[in-house]
């Protein structure tokens, strides 16, 4: 590349079955025994005392904010020249864009290891780039604009999707997802979100949460939303920058997405960590790959 919808008596937690538990600490390369370990580390994390989890602290908050204010400044740098509109992922333009071309997409983690422990709180920063052959800058923002499609292409991680309110280019939106992995996890979340344009073949686009809440017994006549005491801070903020550009007879994505978590219990990190990174890399991976397969129609 030249230089450059969307998260036991609790949340809806439902752990697979053993064998799928299982097989998916073999996918991390756990041995039997330690998969085991791993199992009791993540019921350790499920069950902290009330007082361990609810919402971030101040302190995490703040290095939250100021995190993604560097981000964005930066991103607001490489959207003023389409020259430098994407953040090159390979120190070969050319060879980058092969892979693109060929390949699937590129996932990059993003998160400085400075930022390993916010009082509490775990930051996550990832990137992924990919390319939709044939597609278009304008078909990428009606895509993303068309929030009642979400749930169509964007199964089974969005639920459901809506506007609430629409001044010209900034969204009020909101979202019912789920994540599964070793666990399933469902959230209502809001969004604000902007748009912007380069040129007819740069865009950009701006999310950042403004709720997100835990659901328990989704579906069910049982449902309801978990009060802060009661959540388990699988996911408490969550920005999401979008920028693509139109060339080469299609259109290079980019997504980078920050997010702010419970830290992890000590001693249960060589356990948990691999599922808990495991999290945003996935979601990257799925978007972009939906986001891809939307455009192809």
């Amino acid at each position: 590349m030249r230089n450059n919808l969307p998260h036991v008596r609790s949340l809806a937690l439902l752990l697979r079955p053993i064998k799928g538990t299982f097989a998916y600490m073999k996918k991390l390369q756990f041995g039997p025994s330690r998969t085991i370990f791993a199992i009791s580390g993540l019921m350790i994390f499920l069950n902290m005392p009330r007082d361990l989890k609810g919402e971030p602290t101040p302190a995490a908050l703040s290095a939250f904010n100021s995190y993604t204010k560097g981000v964005e400044s930066r991103l607001t740098q490489q959207h003023r020249s389409p020259n430098a509109f994407l953040a090159p992922v390979s120190p070969n333009p050319e060879t980058e864009d092969t892979l693109l071309r060929k390949g699937g997409p590129i996932i990059e983690k993003l998160t400085p290891s400075t930022s390993a422990d916010l009082s509490g709180a775990l930051l996550h920063h990832w990137r992924g780039t990919a390319f939709a052959p044939g597609a278009r800058a304008a078909d990428f923002e009606q895509l993303m604009r068309d929030f009642n499609s979400y749930p169509q292409h964007f199964s089974p991680q969005v639920l459901r999707a809506q506007v609430s309110t629409q001044d010209g280019d900034r969204i009020q939106a909101s979202m019912r997802v789920r994540q599964k992995h070793v666990l399933t996890v469902v959230m209502d979340t809001n969004y604000d979100i902007t748009f912007g344009l380069l040129d007819a073949q740069h865009g950009y686009s701006i999310s950042r949460s403004t709720r997100i809440a835990e659901i328990d017994s989704p579906g069910t006549s049982a449902e309801h939303t978990l009060n802060a005491k009661e959540e388990h801070g699988f996911l408490w903020r969550l920005n999401t920058y979008w920028s693509y550009e139109e060339r080469d007879g299609g259109l290079y994505l980019q997504i980078e997405a920050i997010s702010l978590t419970r830290s992890i219990p000590n001693g249960t990190a060589w356990a948990i960590r691999p599922y808990v990174e495991s999290v945003p890399r996935g979601s990257l991976e799925f978007t972009l790959r939906s986001t891809c397969n939307a455009l192809r129609r």
